[in-house]
């Protein structure tokens, strides 16, 4: 049940981005829904795959060196939550490409995020550091 709760916190958190762009004046839905998808990306990213060790200090320093999305169901893969977190941009992704009629310089915006945020997803990157940046000397 609590997982079913976080999800619905997520849709929520996407929904009331949406709208909020969508009701700044003279904003276009073409707009809109890139700005969302670029304001959904960049903040989890830097939320689940920049942040190192926990939210919460309950476990003692043993993720400290882990993001977020390293620490999300023991570091399984394939579990309904990476699922879930791995479709949410996928889908606003399809979304904004589809409202913004398919323009190609939006459309390489979008997909330059979307890369951002699914590559450090991928089970080949579990606990890699790209070029050193966020590695934490043991």
């Amino acid at each position: 049940m609590l997982v079913a709760g976080a999800w619905m916190v997520h849709v929520f958190f996407v929904v009331a981005i949406k709208l909020f762009f969508s009701s700044l004046p003279g904003t276009s839905t073409e707009s809109s829904w890139t700005l969302t998808l670029l304001s959904y990306n960049l903040v989890t990213f830097f939320m689940f795959h920049w942040t190192l060790g926990a939210p919460f200090r309950f476990d003692q320093g043993d993720s400290d060196g882990l993001t977020l999305w390293e620490q999300i169901d023991d570091g399984q893969q394939f579990t309904p939550t990476r699922k879930f977190l791995t479709a949410v941009p996928t889908i606003l992704f399809l979304m904004s490409t589809h409202y913004t009629h398919y323009d190609v310089p939006t459309f390489c915006v979008n997909f330059i995020s979307l890369l951002a945020v699914l590559v450090g997803k991928l089970p080949s990157m579990h606990r890699v550091r790209i070029f050193g940046i966020n590695k934490v000397d043991p």
